[in-house]
Formats: C-alpha cells, sequence, structure tokens
C-alpha cells in the first residue's frame, strides 16, 4: 500500500502469528515437543546454575560466565516458547502489538547480550591459554564482574532506542507473521509506511553491537588456535584445545544459525527454511548449549557426580531412619 493511502485504512491493534499452521496434522507432536524442550532447557540451565554456585571447585571465571550463560539463556528461551506452546495448545494465533515490540524487545535484548557473553568467554580462553602466567591478574573477579554486567546491560539501551523506532512505523494493511514469533523482518514487512529509517538503524546498531562481539570471538580463537599448534607435547595439546572446544561449538552453532537466517537472501521459497534455522539459536541452543559444556567439562561432570553421590547417600539415610 502507498504512502498517502494508509489514512484510508484501520491501524491493525494485533497480530496473528502464523507458526506453523502449514502443519496441522502435527500440532501434538508440536506441542509434546516444545514442552519436553522448554521444561529440558530450564532444568538443565538451572541445575548448571546451581553445581556452579554449590561446589567451590567451579568458582572460577570460566564456569561464573557459564553460569551467566545458563541463565541467560533460560530468559532467552522464556521470551518465545511459553507464548508459542500457549498458542499451539489454545488455537489463538494472535497477540497485541505492544505485546508483540515487548517479545521484540527482551528477545533483541537477550540475543545480543548472548554475543557480548561469548565474546567475554573467549577472552577469558584466550587468556587463559595464551597468556597464561598473566591470567590470574588480567582475569580478576572485577574484571569478571564487569564483562557480565556489561554483557547484560550494554545492549539494553540500543534494543530499546530500536524498538522505539520500530513502533513509530504504521500497521494498517495484512497483520499475518509469517514465523512463530515477532520476528522484526517479517514484522517490518508488515508496514504500510516507508521503513527504510528503521531498516537503517537496524543495519547501523546490529553493526555496532555485534559485529564488535563476533571480530573479538573470531580474533580471539585464530589466537587460541596458533598458539595451541605451536604447543610441542600432544598431551598438551589435547588439553588446551578440549578447555576451549566446547564454547567454539556453542559459538558456532549460534552464529552460523544467525547469518543463514539474517543474511541470506529473504527469497519466499527460504521462508520455511529460515523458520527452520530460528529454532536453532532461539530454541535448541540453549537446550544442547547446557549438554555440551556438561559433556565437555571434566569439573562439570565431578560436580555432578557429587551431587547424586549426596542425595543417594541421603536417600539411604532417610530410608534406613
Amino acid at each position: 500500500m502507498a504512502d498517502r493511502d494508509w489514512g484510508n485504512q484501520t491501524a491493525v491493534t494485533e497480530f496473528i502469528i502464523l507458526g506453523f499452521g502449514v502443519l496441522p496434522d502435527l500440532q501434538i507432536l508440536l506441542i509434546l515437543m516444545f514442552q519436553v524442550i522448554y521444561m529440558a532447557t530450564v532444568a538443565r540451565n538451572t541445575l548448571i546454575m546451581v553445581f556452579i554456585e554449590a561446589d567451590q571447585h567451579l568458582h572460577t571465571p570460566m564456569y561464573f560466565f557459564l553460569g551467566n550463560l545458563s541463565c541467560l539463556e533460560t530468559c532467552y528461551i522464556s521470551t518465545i516458547l511459553p507464548t508459542l506452546l500457549a498458542s499451539l495448545l489454545t488455537g489463538d494465533k494472535t497477540i497485541s502489538v505492544s505485546g508483540c515490540f515487548t517479545q521484540q524487545y527482551f528477545f533483541g535484548s537477550l540475543a545480543c547480550a548472548e554475543c557480548y557473553l561469548l565474546a567475554a568467554m573467549s577472552y577469558d580462553r584466550y587468556l587463559a591459554i595464551c597468556k597464561p602466567l598473566h591470567y590470574s591478574t588480567l582475569m580478576n573477579s572485577r574484571v569478571c564482574l564487569q564483562l557480565a554486567a556489561g554483557s547484560w546491560l550494554n545492549d539494553c539501551l540500543a534494543t530499546a532506542i530500536f524498538v522505539l523506532f520500530l513502533s513509530q512505523l504504521i500497521f494498517c494493511g495484512p497483520n499475518e507473521i509469517d514465523h512463530f514469533y515477532c520476528d522484526v523482518i517479517p514484522l517490518m514487512e508488515l508496514s504500510c509506511i516507508d521503513n527504510h529509517l528503521v531498516i537503517l538503524l537496524a543495519f547501523i546498531l546490529a553493526s555496532i553491537f555485534t559485529l564488535p562481539p563476533f571480530l573479538l570471538t573470531l580474533t580471539s580463537y585464530l589466537c587460541i588456535i596458533a598458539t595451541i599448534l605451536r604447543i610441542p607435547f600432544t598431551i598438551r595439546k589435547h588439553k588446551a584445545f578440549a578447555t576451549c572446544s566446547s564454547h567454539l561449538s556453542v559459538v558456532t552453532i549460534f552464529y552460523g544459525s544467525i547469518m543463514i537466517v539474517y543474511v541470506l537472501p529473504k527469497h519466499d521459497t527460504l521462508r520455511n527454511l529460515n523458520k527452520v534455522v530460528s529454532l536453532c539459536y532461539k530454541i535448541l541452543t540453549p537446550l544442547v548449549n547446557p549438554l555440551i559444556y556438561s559433556l565437555r567439562n571434566r569439573e562439570v561432570k565431578e560436580a555432578l557426580c557429587k551431587a547424586v553421590s549426596k542425595y543417594v547417600a541421603f536417600t539411604k539415610m532417610c530410608g534406613d531412619s
């Protein structure tokens, strides 16, 4: 619709999230799958946070950042899955305009925060492997708190500015969002006024607040790999790589999925592919991250074994009494 004609239309007050409407026969399966994913994600990330807090051996910078990542991803997945589950259960696919902007704000803030938190974790691994003699000095508790706080707070203002501009768009035509949540790209496509300024702002903010942490993460791992290759002993090489391979796996899944969704051309034929790939970094990444870390980190597995042993001993003591 042309800009001059929007005034003859009624501004929409709610959007319809199409979700996976093309798969009605699989609705029950989707409900069960997303319910299990949500419960497992919250349970696993909560367990990691509890283990890190309870075990003194895990009070190190690496596990401090891992605890923050687990907390962030619990919040991250909670911005989308409960709404998606409610939609599948009730059949009500509507969401208010303000609710859509609210979801966009929290999801955008947490997604950008994860970029910075992953960068902080890569910097921590860089110091541990490339600057081991100065590690305790450069990565002290004060620096850890500053990096974590910066990761959580740095993008709140930027996302608030973007959502404020986004809310100035006028929606007066179709109100169907072809996605399973209020994604910014299909949302802007529904605007019936010129949205080039918002698109430019989104590009600028994305460049400022996501490109630097990505480049820092990439640079850190290039330096780490170069340092590992110079280590003369195979055992020490394996140990050094094992300390960062789990984090590298998480970074690859996260950034790889984002690049596929937001960098590939937006053709209609790729819309369903974007939905599937979006599931990777919005829903599956928070699920598999704690699993990757717990399987690849000896300290986490030891903390889990200690917790299970204490629980078994407590249960046996209660049974004997």
